[in-house]
């Protein structure tokens, strides 16, 4: 679908390389917003910038690592000199490492803590004067953070996962109550079993195959599926707050 009140918006989407960033990018600039694509991958966001120019929307590749202080900082010098002050910021950006918690994969959960939860807060820190002040002039402001069904179903061998999940779908609640009486609105998605390469970066080979199953089993969600539920929910109405949406495929709810 196509959301033509998106139009004239500027859009922040990280994790844009792949997945629901990837998906969530491509229909913001086909709904009209201005979109600035962040990742790690530069490959990855010029070459989607290329599909959605050629799709006649406007995006920009800003080559960024949401763990690192410095980058985000020069990603927002960048945004704002080429697409000016933002009123839509997606945190996208995630990763998923199971693994049994006696394995004690240090370098695993500091990569899921620093992306899920401290590279989300990075982002919302560096475009809350952004979100606030277009929310003053009567605009329409949103902050979107995807979060996962992990954040309260419990998995085994997905307890540092799930535990980054949780922290962000509190955070969402918390910002809510910052933000909400400001004007912008915090959304929180929880997504279940969606194809994305998510699971291709899992090394336990008992887990993978416990996920491979699943996929063989479940009727699983597709990424552009999870941001066609993005897109309708920035929108709605500024006054309506869709705050918090868990979508499942039917067979695993």
């Amino acid at each position: 679908m196509s959301y033509e009140n998106l139009g004239g918006r500027v859009a922040v989407v990280t994790g844009a390389a792949s997945g629901m960033g990837e998906a969530t990018a491509r229909l913001l600039a086909a709904s009209g917003a201005k979109v600035a694509l962040l990742a790690r991958r530069a490959d990855r966001l010029e070459d989607l910038v290329r599909k959605i120019a050629a799709d006649g929307g406007t995006a920009v590749a800003v080559t960024a690592d949401v763990t690192r202080d410095d980058s985000v900082a020069a990603a927002v010098d960048r945004i704002h000199a080429e697409l000016g002050p933002v009123d839509l910021v997606v945190n996208a950006a995630g990763v998923m490492l199971p693994n049994a918690i006696d394995d004690g994969r240090i370098d695993e959960w500091t990569r899921m803590l620093d992306t899920n939860v401290a590279g989300a807060l990075r982002i919302t820190r560096a475009f809350t004067a952004d979100l606030l002040a277009a929310a003053a002039e009567g605009r329409t402001a949103d902050l979107v953070n995807i979060s996962s069904i992990g954040s309260h179903v419990v998995f085994p061998g997905y307890a540092v996962y799930g535990a980054t999940k949780a922290a962000l779908t509190h955070l969402s609640a918390n910002l809510r109550s910052e933000f909400g009486p400001r004007g912008v609105r915090v959304t929180n998605i929880e997504p279940g079993l969606t194809a994305t390469e998510l699971g291709d970066h899992v090394d336990s080979r008992e887990i993978g195959a416990q996920l491979a199953g699943m996929y063989e089993v479940i009727t699983s969600l597709t990424a552009e599926e999870v941001a066609d539920l993005i897109a309708y929910t920035v929108s709605r109405a500024r006054h309506v707050n869709l705050r918090q949406v868990v979508v499942l495929p039917t067979n695993q709810a």
